[in-house]
Parts: C-alpha cells; sequence; structure tokens
C-alpha cells in the first residue's frame, strides 16, 4: 500500500489557482496535475461568497503547510486519483474538510471494472444520517401560545445527547431484525404507518443488509441507542412554512401554505454506524496492502468492490443505514405521541404524514448515464443527498412530476428548505445536491468564540424557543459555526443541480 501525505508543497497559492478554472455558472474544475494521478477531474459548485472560502483554505495550506488539515478541494482531487472512479470527483456547495474525502463529495465507481473501490471516508462515520420532514395541518396560531409546552413535550418525549437510551425496547434479536428490515421491522412492530414506508429513499430498506457482519462491538453500542437524537448536529425542529417558490409542487408534498407547522428530524446510525466504520477502516488498510492499491491519503483507506472487505462493508454499511431509518422511524413514532397529547387529537387526524426521507451519508449501486451509455455505478455521497429528476423510477409515484423532495436543514436558529431533484441533476451530479450549510468554524473555534448566553439570547431575539441536553453544544451548532444555508441552497437553485421548492423557519429546537 502506498499514499503521498499531503504537505506544504512547492507551488505558490497563485500557481495552485491556476489549476480550478470557472466553467459555468457557480461551477469550477480543478485540472488534471492538482494532485497526482488524477483520473477525472474535479468539479465544485460555489457562488461568489461561498467561493471565498474554499480558496482562503486552499492559500492557508499553501502558505503554512497541512498540520493534518487538507483544504476541501485537495480532497476533492484526491478523490479523482482513486481507482474505478468515472465522471468527475464533485463538491457541492456545502464542502468542507473531511475525513478521506470531503464532507459534501459525490463521487461515482464504475461496477464493471475489477479495480473500482469502496471506500468508507466516502459514505462517514454516521452512516445515513439524514433528514425526515412530518407535515402537519397545524398553522402557526394553533402552536404560538403553546410553543414552549410544546417543545419542552417533545423535549421529555425524544432521548437526546451524548450516550443517551432510547425508549423503545430492543433485544438483541430485535436489533438484528432491524438491522435486516430496515422500516419493515418498524412497520411490523407498530412504530410505521403503510405509507411511511413509501415517501421514505429506498423504501427504508437497503435490501442487501446483512446483520452477521456487524460487528459484536457495534451491537452493543446500538441496542441501547434506538430511537434516540443523539448530540453533535443532529435535531428536531418544529417548524413553519416561510415561502412556497413552486406551488404545484409544494401541493404533491401537502405544503399547502405559509405558516404550516412540520417537524425536521435530522439523525443517523449512532455509535452502530460509526463503530461499522471504524472496524471497516482497519480490514481495508490490509486489503488496500494485499492488493497494491495506491491513494494520496491515508484517510482514502478503500477495498476492491468485488473483494470480500469490500463485499463484507457494503453488507454492513446496509444494515446501519436499515438502523438509522428504523431511528428516525422510532424518533417519527414518538413526535406523533407527543402532538397527540399536546393537542388532544390522534396523529392521522392531525395528518402528521412524512413528506420524505433523505440520506445524506451512504454508498448505493445506481444506474447513470456516463459518456451517453448507462452504467452500473457504486455512487458515494458523503454530506450530499440524491435529488432524482422526474419521472426516475426509484421515487415515490407522488413525486414523479415533481422530481424527488430533497431536505436541506439548516442550523440552529437558521432556515430549512424542501428542493426537488432536477433533469440537469441527473445529467451532471449523477442525481445529487447539497445536505445543508456546511461548518465554517470547528467545534473547538465555536466554543471559544461564541459564549452560551449569547446564543440563547440571539434564538430568543428569534421567537424560538430551545431545549438542549448540553450547553456546549449550543455554541458548536451556533449559525455563526456555518455557512449560510441560503448561499448554499441558491448556488444549487442557480447550478440548476436541484430547485428551490419551500422554505421553512423554526421555532422550537430539540438538541442533545
Amino acid at each position: 500500500m502506498a499514499w503521498k501525505k499531503n504537505v506544504k508543497g512547492d507551488r505558490s497559492f497563485e500557481e495552485e489557482s491556476s489549476y480550478i478554472e470557472n466553467v459555468g455558472p457557480c461551477k469550477y474544475k480543478i485540472k488534471d496535475g492538482f494532485v497526482p494521478n488524477m483520473k477525472v477531474p474535479g468539479i465544485f459548485y460555489v457562488n461568489d461568497s461561498l467561493k471565498e472560502a474554499c480558496f482562503e483554505e486552499l492559500e492557508k495550506f499553501c502558505t503554512s503547510g497541512s498540520g493534518g488539515f487538507i483544504p476541501a478541494v485537495k480532497q476533492i482531487a484526491n478523490v479523482a486519483s482513486l481507482p474505478g472512479i468515472v465522471g468527475a470527483s464533485m463538491g457541492m456547495p456545502d464542502i468542507h474538510s473531511g475525513y478521506g474525502f470531503a464532507i459534501g463529495n459525490v463521487a461515482a465507481f464504475d461496477m464493471s471494472q475489477d479495480d473500482s473501490i469502496v471506500s468508507p471516508g466516502g459514505v462517514g462515520f454516521d452512516i445515513n444520517c439524514g433528514v425526515r420532514l412530518v407535515r402537519t395541518n397545524l398553522s402557526y396560531k394553533d402552536i404560538k401560545g403553546i410553543q414552549e409546552e410544546l417543545a419542552q413535550s417533545l423535549f421529555d418525549h425524544i432521548p437526546v445527547g451524548v450516550g443517551s437510551k432510547g425508549v423503545i425496547p430492543t433485544t438483541s434479536k430485535d436489533l438484528d431484525d432491524a438491522l435486516e428490515m430496515g422500516l419493515d421491522w418498524s412497520l411490523r412492530e407498530g412504530y410505521a404507518w403503510a405509507e411511511d414506508k413509501e415517501h421514505c429513499e429506498e423504501y427504508g430498506r437497503m435490501l442487501n443488509a446483512d446483520p452477521t457482519k456487524v460487528s459484536q462491538r457495534a451491537k452493543k453500542r446500538g441496542i441501547p441507542q434506538l430511537g434516540t437524537l443523539g448530540a453533535g448536529n443532529h435535531y428536531a425542529e418544529i417548524q413553519v412554512i416561510e415561502e412556497i417558490y413552486d406551488r404545484p409542487s409544494a401541493l404533491r408534498m401537502g405544503l399547502e401554505h405559509k405558516g404550516q407547522v412540520c417537524i425536521l428530524i435530522h439523525s443517523g446510525s449512532r455509535g452502530l454506524g460509526h463503530q461499522v466504520a471504524t472496524d471497516s477502516l482497519i480490514k481495508m488498510e490490509k486489503a488496500m496492502a494485499r492488493d497494491k492499491i495506491g491513494v494520496n491519503d491515508r484517510q482514502l483507506a478503500c477495498a476492491r468492490i468485488n473483494s470480500p472487505e469490500g463485499a463484507e462493508y457494503l453488507a454492513a454499511m446496509s444494515a446501519a443505514a436499515n438502523y438509522a431509518w428504523v431511528n428516525r422511524q422510532s424518533m417519527t413514532f414518538l413526535v406523533r405521541q407527543a402532538f397527540a397529547k399536546m393537542f388532544n387529537s390522534t396523529p392521522d387526524d392531525l395528518d402528521m404524514n412524512i413528506v420524505y426521507d433523505v440520506s445524506h451519508n451512504i454508498a448505493k449501486i445506481e444506474e447513470h448515464f456516463v459518456d451517453g451509455k448507462p452504467k452500473k455505478l457504486l455512487v458515494h455521497r458523503k454530506g450530499s443527498t440524491r435529488a432524482f429528476g422526474p419521472h426516475h423510477p426509484l421515487i415515490p409515484v407522488d413525486y414523479q412530476f415533481t422530481g424527488q423532495p430533497v431536505l436541506i436543514g439548516g442550523t440552529m436558529g437558521t432556515c430549512s428548505y424542501v428542493l426537488t431533484g432536477t433533469e440537469k441533476g441527473m445529467e451532471e451530479t449523477f442525481g445529487s445536491t447539497c445536505h445543508g450549510a456546511g461548518r465554517s468554524l470547528s467545534r473547538n473555534k465555536s466554543r471559544n468564540v461564541l459564549t452560551y448566553q449569547d446564543v440563547l439570547n440571539g434564538l430568543k431575539e428569534k421567537g424560538i424557543s430551545i431545549r438542549v441536553a448540553s450547553p456546549k453544544l449550543v455554541m458548536e451548532e451556533a449559525p455563526e459555526s456555518y455557512k449560510d444555508v441560503t448561499e448554499v441552497v441558491d448556488t444549487c437553485h442557480t447550478a440548476g443541480i436541484s430547485k428551490k421548492c419551500v422554505k421553512l423557519r423554526p421555532v422550537a429546537v430539540i438538541k442533545g
């Protein structure tokens, strides 16, 4: 196994910048030679405002060296050097430096090539971290007087924070069934409605999941955490519609008017997914040595898709993805219970249907056109969201004419968006778009720069109720720690890789 360590090189910032050119509205190309062994170009989507952050990272790298940190544009290019990659290594507008792959990176690998790889760094540690939007038939006027009580009710119903334990009874047998069946397990156990499944990516179940490929240590971490929100950037928010940009598409989703109340749930596979990723990275380093796979960065540990290690990772990753769907479904059950109690009604009478559920840390086998020919690809999306266009067979009947709903969660106290997939996105990005705002400050820097009370005061001024398990997290996840989600979404809209549909603003935030 061989890799080149990214350190401060001989090239100046100006020389490095010469490898990057503007090739369209909000679209930049990274040319061959930017890093060694590029097999395809790099592409990233940023507007003028977001471009500054990308180039500042690169300038710092050129003048000060890496210090273990590789800028996102270098990571995009490093991914472009991996065996079997096709099209381009792509960065969405919320791109920022991550483990191996940048967060916001999309890369597809040709399943028909023997040397094509799968990389856990292209999925992330929180496998199938994703977002779910639940609508209601309530309006803001219905909750305005009880906003604080409603926030507290959600906080009481949903276990949150580091080490939180779920209230959904789970045995070892239950866990294995959930890992294999995904949302079908929730349906069997009475935690889901039949129509919930229709409005989940992959119908809430990866069919190649194999619980036997998930380690006992991962399962031990997963049993107590089912139905928990977790910590970090995960949240449940009560939101109201602020703007509708595409009324016909919004109506198809049951998003009918300004002020309509919705709930957004952002969570993933918790400690189980993290352990699956950790276990796989150790095995893949050995596979790389055996198969003589060379990479530019050791964090790009990978294995050939058709190798035992590659197949085992995909089976374990799919099981972790199923766990994440069951996790979000369990919290949906708890949210429905909380609202029903608060309004002395039933979830059905409150029209608490799922609009959609999307993944933004996953690798999936999909068919796309490459150079005009259909190919079966393993598409890695890390901090990026699937955004299939209209008439795609894998999106629900309800959304065949609108394109797939794409849920873009904002940061604590900022707006979120519903987008729709486009045909241009299918052609340019393998049907992918952004996933959120993207960090601009490290968690440590956020804690040093911001105070707990400042953040709380800012939320109070906006009329937002908050319940949080850890005060430290309030600083880490403050809006100032992230890029502007509106800039990110507008870039995707301008580039044509997804289309704005609805804007929501938070009125209550529940965090770990």
